[in-house]
């Protein structure tokens, strides 16, 4: 009987021990619920040392950020460093443990996470930038290498002296434009009107004189034939 009442006690222990507080299960459910945390001025310390720590770095940062006349540097520096170091390395971390000692300086890890990713960022976009020009380079050099090939098109009849020599530009069409270019200008000049108009007035009077002594020579007949016919009526009178 005796045994058996221990081996219940023993029991009776561990369901307790089990069993979680409402502080507990409060502490889980706000775990559960962390990326919707805001100001926590009111949260105790202890509370906070227990919530924190599962927050991501933008969570723990929002959180900072909202809670208002207070400082959780008490209880977030350690996590910034815990942040710093899986960030950027443990390396890097020491590094900037010995510049403090050495400066006998102290800096938040919060400050110090902040200020090295602004100088990846910066290292980055520069290292960004210079790629891109060598990228610009790289393909100016392939497009001034590459070879161009041009397509010879027929120069088109209606196309005027003055063109610009492309494709189909050709040094015979080129004389030939010239040639007639030539020609217009001779046909128009005043030299030329002045011989045409001479030339023009010679063939008139050539056709007038023609025909004037066409005119005499029918008149002539005419009158020959009127003789002769004239000649048997004074026979016959």
């Amino acid at each position: 009987m005796y045994v058996e009442k221990r081996s219940r006690n023993i029991a009776d222990k561990s369901e307790m021990r089990k069993t979680p507080s409402l502080v507990d299960l409060c502490v889980r459910t706000v775990i559960d619920n962390v990326r919707y945390l805001g100001d926590v001025g009111e949260t105790d310390s202890h509370l906070l040392e227990r919530i924190l720590p599962h927050c991501t770095v933008d969570q723990l940062l929002h959180v900072e950020t909202s809670t208002k006349g207070r400082d959780l540097s008490s209880v977030t520096d350690k996590l910034w460093k815990n942040f710093y170091e899986l960030q950027f390395g443990r390396e890097s971390m020491k590094i900037v443990i010995e510049r403090m000692k050495l400066k006998k300086v102290s800096f938040r890890w919060r400050q110090l996470y902040e200020a090295k990713l602004k100088d990846v960022q910066e290292a980055e976009n520069k290292a960004i930038d210079r790629l891109k020009q060598l990228y610009k380079k790289e393909d100016a050099r392939k497009q001034s290498r590459q070879v161009q090939l041009c397509t010879k098109v027929p120069p088109s009849s209606k196309r005027s002296f003055f063109a610009g020599s492309g494709p189909g530009y050709n040094m015979s069409n080129v004389k030939s434009n010239i040639m007639k270019k030539a020609k217009i200008d001779l046909m128009k000049s005043q030299e030329v009107k002045n011989l045409a108009a001479m030339k023009k007035k010679a063939v008139q009077s050539h056709h007038s004189g023609t025909t004037i002594t066409k005119s005499s020579g029918f008149c002539g007949k005419n009158s020959a034939s009127t003789s002769k016919h004239s000649k048997p009526l004074e026979r016959r009178f």
